[in-house]
């Protein structure tokens, strides 16, 4: 999996490109994020365009980072969801829990 990550502003995009199916991926994926809340970085915006599939470890991953963002006191939401990842959030009610947005444009101006 490939994690990349592009500064606007005070929020941060972080691409994501692979299947999520557990390490090293996920290892990847809590690194980035843990490095962007060690830089104060408190708005983040999940592009899951990349990622075609994702499995318990993956969902695990993204529950984590959930966390450890609001437990610091910021935001992250998610967009670019793909259909079979989408699916996956229904199946188990993470629809509800995520903020999720169809464009990385409609995540910043909801962040701004």
């Amino acid at each position: 999996m490939r994690v990349q990550d592009e500064l606007r502003g005070d929020i941060v995009i972080v691409k994501l490109k692979g299947d999520m199916m557990g390490e090293p991926d996920t290892a990847d994926f809590r690194d980035k994020i843990q490095e962007l809340l060690e830089k104060g970085m408190k708005k983040i915006i999940l592009d899951l365009s990349g990622v075609k599939w994702m499995n318990s470890l993956g969902l695990g991953a993204l529950i984590s980072a959930f966390t450890s963002v609001k437990n610091n006191d910021g935001t992250m939401v998610i967009t670019n969801v793909t259909k079979k990842v989408e699916s996956l959030f229904m199946i188990t009610q993470l629809i509800k829990v995520f903020k999720h947005y169809d464009t990385v444009d409609e995540a910043i101006a909801a962040l701004e």
